[in-house]
């Protein structure tokens, strides 16, 4: 297989800019010509081993962070948003995409951001919704989209919040366990801790300084739910000056990202990331292991693995993704190649749907899409009590997984044949931009084919596709 070449020209601009230097200085201190510099930020070249060799070895930079970034997910977004009907066959080419991606990421966003707001007006008009009317209203991304997609383009990484996190567990662990840690904590800050029969899992009083917890919830929600409220009470500041940082279009948004942090600091203090990363690296990514030794549950390690990606102490790229019984994406996050589609529901060929007709097992899958990347994909249903009787039960299905190149970390890899072509399924985003033309389970065809009918022919689809 030929070895794909690096354009990181905007990558190139943003370390330069930071450490504030001209594209002459630049260019003497990495060993280069000034022209050489130019042509490689500007994509027109891409990034040689020297000057690779130099980065790491002049400034210490984490060279693999050149072959990551927003690109590869900004082109599948801009696929998927192109698939829309509005556009009709005035689709651009990949290599188009690509260059967009890479040489003009603001553009991109922004053309994101457009196409987003043509969609929310116009599912408004067609569902006459109470927007209709409704005066000073702005064209814009909710407020919850708008969190998706600052998550989405931060690698699920927050590294100032992640090392608070792990900094404050540490504190709360020196005498004891990490759940003792944080009930002394609230109480010595003078806040009491009440555990009810409640529907809520967790009510806080700021007058009474009051903190009632369910005791219907698992021992470790009830642990989660306690950091969640430490992280609101005293890490207030850190969540603020990072959503300063993001800067958010409503209030809406900024509330729904701060209960976000919030909870990414609940996670990374429950399994605080050097503990956790070591851990996994030992146990070969074992779910049920890792839950047990971190008093977590098994979404929220499948979680807390997708977001292991601090420069210079990466853990292997998982993709995450939890769907309810409708198919319907409720969180996703990837930190592989494999992107997920931002409208609808998951392809149906892939293993996370047949998850809900074996409840309480793993399912294991080799899967290919379709330019041709190969993923093992790990998925397991989880069903959510409501505690008592007639109460309700939420049931949802995760999948945790990464490219096959990784299987030799995963425990779940063991017995398969990840050598054999055939092993792989075939499986894709979404029908509007999947290019396969023989898939059995499509709804739709696809935008970028031609398609033809035959009335004295009827196959599996009432069509071809060329």
């Amino acid at each position: 297989m030929a070895t794909q070449k690096l354009y990181a020209g905007a990558k190139l601009r943003d370390i330069r800019g930071r450490l504030g230097l001209t594209q002459k200085d630049f260019a003497a201190k990495l060993g280069i010509s000034l022209p050489y510099l130019n042509q490689m930020e500007n994509n027109n070249r891409p990034v040689s081993t020297t000057v690779v060799l130099a980065l790491a070895q002049e400034f210490g930079f984490d060279v693999t962070e050149l072959g990551q970034g927003d690109a590869e997910r900004l082109v599948t977004d801009m696929r998927e948003a192109l698939a829309d009907p509005v556009f009709g066959d005035t689709t651009p080419q990949l290599a188009d995409l690509r260059l967009t991606a890479s040489n003009a990421p603001v553009l991109a966003r922004a053309f994101l951001a457009l196409h987003r707001a043509y969609r929310q007006t116009h599912e408004r008009l067609a569902s006459l919704d109470e927007a209709l009317g409704r005066e000073g209203s702005q064209l814009q991304p909710s407020p919850w989209e708008e969190v998706r997609d600052f998550f989405h383009y931060c690698d699920n990484y927050i590294d100032a919040v992640d090392r608070a996190a792990e900094r404050f567990a540490g504190q709360l662990t020196a005498q004891g366990d990490l759940r003792s840690g944080a009930l002394a904590r609230l109480e010595a800050d003078g806040y009491t801790v009440n555990f009810a029969q409640s529907t809520p899992m967790r009510t806080f009083d700021s007058v009474r300084r009051t903190l009632t917890l369910s005791s219907l919830l698992p021992l470790e929600t009830q642990t989660f739910q306690l950091l969640v409220q430490l992280a609101l009470l005293r890490q207030n500041q850190l969540l603020d000056a990072t959503l300063d940082l993001a800067r958010f279009q409503s209030e809406e948004a900024r509330a729904i990202a701060k209960l976000g942090l919030a909870n990414y600091f609940a996670g990374a203090a429950l399994m605080p990331y050097g503990a956790f990363l070591s851990a996994a690296q030992d146990t070969r990514h074992d779910l049920e292991l890792l839950a047990a030794k971190f008093g977590a549950s098994i979404e929220q390690v499948a979680h807390r693995l997708s977001t292991l990606q601090r420069p210079g102490a990466k853990g292997v790229p998982f993709f995450f993704v939890r769907v309810d019984q409708a198919g319907t994406i409720t969180k996703r996050h990837s930190a592989t190649r494999l992107q997920f589609a931002r409208f609808g529901g998951a392809c149906p060929l892939w293993n996370v749907h047949r998850a809900f007709e074996t409840p309480g097992r793993f399912l294991r899958q080799l899967a290919e899409t379709p330019d041709g990347v190969r993923y093992i994909s790990l998925a397991s249903d989880v069903s959510k009590s409501g505690g008592h009787f007639g109460a309700p039960v939420r049931r949802y299905a995760i999948s945790l997984g990464c490219e096959v190149r990784h299987a030799s970390a995963l425990v779940y890899a063991d017995g398969l044949d990840v050598t054999r072509a055939s092993a792989f399924e075939p499986i894709g985003i979404s029908c509007r931009i999947c290019e396969r033309t023989n898939c059995h389970q499509r709804s739709v065809p696809p935008l970028e084919k031609r398609l033809t009918t035959t009335p004295n022919i009827r196959d599996v689809l009432p069509y071809r596709l060329e």
